[in-house]
C-alpha cells in the first residue's frame, strides 16, 4: 500500500494508524501547493481533488478521506483493537466520534489555516473551536482516550488536529485535559516514529 501525505497534515493520522497497527505501508510526500508528487507525478492522477490523505491499495484502487482509510487500516489488523468490529455500537459510537473530529474541529481549522479568510469569519471559527474543547475536555476527564480504557484510530485522528493549534497561536492552557491528552499520546512509539518520519521531530 502507498500513503500519499503533506507533514504535519491530517494525512498524519493514517500514517499513524498504519504505524500502530504495524502495516507496511510505503510513505508518498505530496507537494500540496503544486500537487506534486516527490516525484514529480501529477496528484491529481491519484485523487482528483488534490489533497491528502490517499491510499492505494495493492490492486490499484485508491480510498480517499481520512475517516474511511484509518477505518479500513484498523480494519486490516482487527487484534490491534483500533476500532471496535463492524456492526457493533461501539463501531457507531467510534464513527460519532470520527464525524465530531471531521466536521466541527477539522472544518474549523481549515478556516483559520486560509490566508483568503475574513478575519470576522475566523473569529468565529476559533469562538466554536473553544466551545467544541470544552465538550471534549468534559468528555476526557475521567478516561485516558475518547473509546475510554484503549487507544483508537479516532485518538490518532484527534491529536492530529489538536497538534495544529501550535501553528495558529491557539493557546490550550484553558484546557489542560486537552494538553495532557495530546502529551500522551505523543508518547507512543507509533505515534514517535510517524513524526520522525515526516520530520515533525527535533
Amino acid at each position: 500500500m502507498k500513503l500519499y501525505y503533506s507533514p504535519g497534515a491530517c494525512s498524519l493520522s493514517p500514517h499513524i494508524v498504519a504505524r500502530e497497527a504495524k502495516l507496511p505501508v510505503k510513505l508518498v510526500k505530496v507537494d500540496l501547493q503544486t500537487k506534486q508528487t516527490e516525484a514529480g507525478a501529477d496528484f491529481r492522477q491519484i485523487n482528483v481533488n488534490g489533497y491528502v490523505p490517499a491510499l492505494e491499495l495493492e490492486d490499484g484502487l485508491v480510498l480517499t478521506e481520512g475517516p474511511a482509510i484509518i477505518q479500513y487500516l484498523a480494519d486490516q489488523v482487527p487484534a490491534k483493537k483500533l476500532a471496535p468490529e463492524n456492526g457493533t455500537l461501539e463501531r457507531y459510537l467510534l464513527q460519532q466520534q470520527l464525524n465530531f473530529i471531521s466536521t466541527e474541529l477539522h472544518k474549523g481549522f481549515g478556516t483559520l489555516f486560509n490566508p483568503d479568510m475574513p478575519e470576522a469569519a475566523k473569529n468565529l471559527a476559533r469562538k466554536t473551536l473553544r466551545a467544541r474543547f470544552d465538550t471534549l475536555a468534559n468528555q476526557l476527564v475521567d478516561r485516558p482516550y475518547l473509546m475510554g480504557a484503549d487507544f483508537t484510530v479516532a485518538d490518532a485522528y484527534l491529536f492530529v488536529v489538536l497538534s495544529w493549534t501550535g501553528f495558529l497561536d491557539f493557546d490550550l492552557a484553558p484546557w489542560t485535559v486537552l494538553q495532557d491528552y495530546s502529551a500522551r499520546i505523543a508518547q507512543r512509539p507509533a505515534v514517535q516514529q510517524a513524526l520522525q518520519e515526516e520530520g515533525l521531530t527535533e
